[in-house]
This record gives C-alpha cells, structure tokens and sequence, in this order.
C-alpha cells in the first residue's frame, strides 16, 4: 500500500516530520510505503522553498487544499498550537489519517472533538510525543511492568530549555495565549506522557506557574513591548491513580539547558533514572544488601532495545532526536495497516490535555484538581 503525505508548516517540527518520513521506508520494512506530495505554508514562497528542501513535488499558501487533495492520505500538522483544531478537523472531514504535533489543541474541549470526530470517521491518529519511542524509554517501561524496582512509590520529572531565556528575544506563536499556555503546555506536556506511559492515569494534581519575563518586544529590535500572557515556569504536584505520588517543573528560561528532560522514578526495591541530555542512557539501581555495593549502573542503549538496531547494529553508538521521529512515523503507518502498536493517538493526546488543563485550574484556584 502507498500513501500520500502532505506536510503543513516547515519550520522546526515540520523539517522533523519530513526527515521521518523521508527515512521511514528506508529503516523499516513496512507494509505501507510513503510518499511525499504536497507541503503547505504560511505563503507560497516559503512552501515552495521548503517543498524543494525536504523533497514534496508540489507547494501551497493554502493549507485547505492540501487537505482536500485526493493524492494525500496523511495529513501531518507542525502549525502554531492555534490552527490544530481547524487543520485536523478538515482533514478528519476528508477521511485523512491525521498526524499532530503536541499539544494537540488549546484546551481539552477542543482535543475531545478532535478525537471523537476522528473515532466517528475511522481515520488513525497521532500526536508527537516522540520521546516516548526512544528504545530507553520502552526499557524503563519493561523494568518497571517486570517488577524488579518493586512497588512504584515516587515520580519526579523536569524539562528545562533555554530558547525564551533572552528577555529581548521577541514575542512568537508560543507566547500567544489562545495557544492553549506556555512552558507546560509546551515542554510539560512531554513530562506528562512521559508520567502516564511510566506509571499511569494521574487522578489529582496541585499546580503553580509564574510569568517571569513579563513583556518582550513585538519584533526583533522593536523598541515596542508587548505582555507576556503565559508562563515561563510551570510545576505541580501528581496524585496518581495508582496511589503513586509525583512531581514535575517545566521551564524554558533555564539557562543552559538545552534538553534537559530528566526523570526519576522510585519503587519499593530500586531506582531508574533518565536525562535526556544523554538520551541513549538509563540508569538503574536495585537494591542488592551488599555492604560498599551501593550505586546506580548505566544501561547503554543497543540493538537489544529495540528498535535501535534497525539504525545501527553497534551498542553505544547513539540514536538522535529525528531517530525517534522515524520511529513515531513508523508507528502511525503500522496502525494505519492495522497492527496493534501503542502509539500516542489522539486519545492520549486528551488525556494529556486534559491533565495539562486541571494543573492550569489549580493554579488559578490554588487548590488541588481533579483531572477530568
């Protein structure tokens, strides 16, 4: 089976999600092969330089007739958090299967019609949660479900980056509150994947954020500021469904970072610990009663985790952030030819949401929340 992919946005997640599919055939052997048709952007010009790139035969300033296109079948949206819902809706209305980067929409009113429509026309859905298709991230997971770290106790997680650290650094799309929020939305929206996929539903969270740079410049060198309408620092506190407790921080002025995702989780008989600025690693500890034996041991990452051998056949040699997306592309075309693979769809992309929205809610209300 081949299908059509028309591509909306080229900027960073876009080019991603362009690589992914480029490579997906060429990694995998699959029973649904891809090829590039159309790619749309903000202008004509900037779709045709970018289809010319990254290897689309046809560009488009209007992302509605990509959709309607009976050459694509998979729509993939990497627009401004904004157009998700109407770009998806579209493309849903037009019988596509629909790839969405995260979060899937501004509010959790939105997600729920997006995936039930989705549910109702039978179309495959996908959000971008590429972190979870690193092969550490599925060893994490079989540590845990093996019980070897023993009953899990404690969760605590942090994404940090420092691409809004500059106070000048002009106002964007990110910054726009009809976007749905800022730092969790965007970066604590992986943490909160990261926490279900791991441990599990969270049923209750108390959280705080707080704007830091409160203006910034329209454009770049503009003496004229604008408010910043959503924060810079997000935390909360998790309550699990399984009785488990947790933590979390999102922040995108920490300076420095430029991918630290990092989380730690505890059980009744050990540890794993992860960074993401060294993502090809795991630690684990397990306690063993030896005296001076005490101690995390750093797992490398290697053609025993799959799928890190369909990239390379040595250990220790490293997958990459791109990597992982042709790993996420691979799982939307297995789905899409009907294998079960436990991808992120559109479902989960609720669930995120709507924990994401009740850390939002206990922030105004400064109370606990339940996740609904």
């Amino acid at each position: 089976m081949q299908l059509g992919l028309g591509l909306i946005g080229s900027g960073f997640m876009g080019r991603t999600h362009a690589f992914a599919f480029n490579n997906v055939n060429r990694v995998f052997d699959l029973p649904v092969k891809v090829q590039p048709v159309m790619l749309a952007d903000a202008n004509e010009t900037l779709a045709a330089r970018a289809a010319g790139a990254l290897g689309f035969g046809e560009s488009t300033g209007d992302w509605r007739r990509l959709v309607t296109d009976p050459r694509v079948h998979i729509v993939s949206i990497t627009a401004p958090n904004v157009l998700h819902k109407e770009m998806a809706l579209a493309a849903i209305e037009a019988g596509k299967h629909v790839y969405c980067e995260k979060p899937l929409a501004p509010g959790a009113s939105d997600a729920e019609e997006m995936t039930r429509a989705a549910e109702a026309r039978g179309v495959v859905t996908a959000v971008g949660f590429n972190y979870l298709k690193n092969p550490m991230m599925r060893l994490a997971r079989e540590i845990i479900d093996s019980g070897e770290i023993g009953e899990i106790r404690a969760f605590s997680a942090i994404h940090a980056e420092d691409y809004m650290m500059d106070s000048e650094a002009p106002w964007t799309w990110r910054l726009d509150p009809a976007g749905g929020g800022g730092a969790l939305a965007d970066l604590g929206s992986h943490l909160i994947a990261a926490a279900r996929y791991l441990v599990g539903p969270v049923a209750e969270v108390c959280g705080e954020v707080a704007t830091l740079v409160p203006t910034r410049p329209d454009a770049p060198g503009s003496a004229r500021r604008v408010p910043v309408e959503v924060e810079d620092v997000g935390r909360a506190f998790l309550h699990f469904e399984n009785g488990c407790n947790g933590v979390l921080e999102a922040n995108w002025l920490a300076g420095g970072r430029k991918m630290r995702q990092d989380f730690e989780i505890t059980g009744s008989k050990g540890s794993i610990a992860y960074c993401g600025e060294r993502m090809n690693e795991l630690e684990l500890y397990v306690a063993s009663g030896q005296s001076g034996r005490a101690g995390f041991r750093k797992i490398l990452s290697g053609p025993a985790n799959e799928p890190y051998g369909a990239f390379c056949v040595a250990p220790g040699h490293q997958l990459g952030f791109n990597d992982l997306k042709a790993i996420e592309a691979r799982d939307l075309l297995r789905a899409i030819a009907g294998e079960e693979t436990g991808h992120a769809d559109f479902r989960e992309g609720l669930a995120v949401q709507r924990t994401l929205e009740a850390i939002y809610r206990s922030a105004e209300s400064r109370s606990w929340e339940t996740v609904g």
